[in-house]
Parts: structure tokens; C-alpha cells; sequence
């Protein structure tokens, strides 16, 4: 299959192909399906094509929270941290999530710190996380955040601390990428404790 770079590199896992893909190939993707109808920070995107066609994709950028980066690993290593946020598919089929979340970490530049969150709001528990073999860290609490100028809680707030919208508690993951004495490394330097990854009971 050819992609949307001629120079970009793609991975095949059974009837599905892996490539980048361009920003603009992740709007409708994240305007019209994804819940929080917002674009986030993306610096790398890739998308999972069946039959030569985009039925899905994934997303890393730089966390919103800018403390999060120097909290995860102290600040030596936070210019490693990235986050997953966005994870969209047109259907949802099995074992698409898991399939694309793997196969995006081939293409990813390494080494890296890939954070990423499940929200309770939406009953959202990290299964397809825990499936791929990430950590399971903690679950935030719910706070208030200035919004921003869709009534939304931003990055780019408005800075009219009168006005606040709900954010949900969120169950926070990790994946640490790179070599195995790098991850060794890196696992011993994280700040957040390990934890049972959370249940439907939970």
C-alpha cells in the first residue's frame, strides 16, 4: 500500500497496513466521531487502512498539562514524555484498537514516554491499554478548569476564573518505549506507583 508519505514507513498486521498520516487526515476522524469534538496537540498520527482505506487512527502530542511532562520521570526526562490522545475507529471491529496502538509504537521515534488516559465519564476503563501492556497508575480527581472559548476545558482558556467546567475523573496509563535498559531505567524512575489495573466493578 502506498501512504501518504512517499519516505514514511508502514507495518502490516493481517488484512490491515499502518501508516502516518497528515493532520488533516485526522479531522474527521476526531471532529465528527471522537466524543470530545476537539483537536488536541498532535505531533505524530498514524492510521489504520483495510482495502487501501482510512478506518481508523491514533494520535501523540504534547500533554496539555505541561507539569505532567517532569511529573512522570522528574525533569531529566521530560522531554520524552508524549501522550496518546486520540484513539478513533470508524467500527470499533476486534482487535482493531490493539492492533493499531502496537503497530503505531513501531513507527513512533524512540525512545519515549506515552501517557495516555481512559475517562470515567464516558464509563471508558483502558481496556484496549491494558490489552497493549500498559501500566495503570492511579485515576484523577474530578476538578473544575477554566474553560475555553467553546465551553470546554482548554489549554487555551479564556482566563475568567468565573467560569469553570467540569473535568471527570480520568484512570491514568503509562508506556515506557525505547530500548530494555532504557525502559529498566525509566521504569525505576517513575513517579507514579504501579497499580492493579481497574475492573468494571470498580
Amino acid at each position: 500500500m502506498k501512504g501518504l508519505f512517499d519516505d514514511a514507513e508502514g507495518y502490516s498486521v493481517n488484512q490491515y497496513d499502518i501508516q502516518r498520516i497528515s493532520y488533516a487526515e485526522t479531522k474527521p476522524f476526531i471532529l465528527d466521531i471522537h466524543y470530545a469534538k476537539r483537536m488536541p496537540s498532535i505531533s505524530y498520527a498514524y492510521g489504520l487502512y483495510q482495502d487501501n482505506v482510512l478506518i481508523g487512527m491514533v494520535s501523540y502530542g504534547s500533554p496539555a498539562s505541561p507539569s505532567l511532562c517532569k511529573g512522570v520521570a522528574g525533569e531529566e526526562n521530560k522531554h520524552h514524555v508524549i501522550e496518546l490522545n486520540r484513539l478513533v475507529l470508524k467500527n470499533n471491529e476486534k482487535n482493531q484498537a490493539s492492533i493499531l496502538i502496537a503497530a503505531s509504537f513501531k513507527l513512533l521515534p524512540k525512545p519515549k514516554i506515552i501517557v495516555s488516559y481512559a475517562d470515567t465519564a464516558q464509563n471508558h476503563l483502558g481496556v484496549v491499554y491494558q490489552a497493549t501492556n500498559f501500566i495503570f497508575t492511579g485515576t484523577s480527581k474530578p476538578r473544575t478548569d477554566m474553560a475555553g472559548k467553546n465551553g470546554k476545558h482548554s489549554r487555551h482558556h479564556l482566563g475568567d476564573k468565573t467560569k469553570r467546567v467540569n473535568r471527570s475523573a480520568k484512570h491514568r496509563y503509562i508506556y515506557v518505549l525505547g530500548s530494555k535498559t532504557w525502559k529498566k531505567d525509566m521504569m525505576r524512575q517513575l513517579k507514579y506507583k504501579q497499580m492493579d489495573y481497574p475492573k468494571v466493578n470498580t
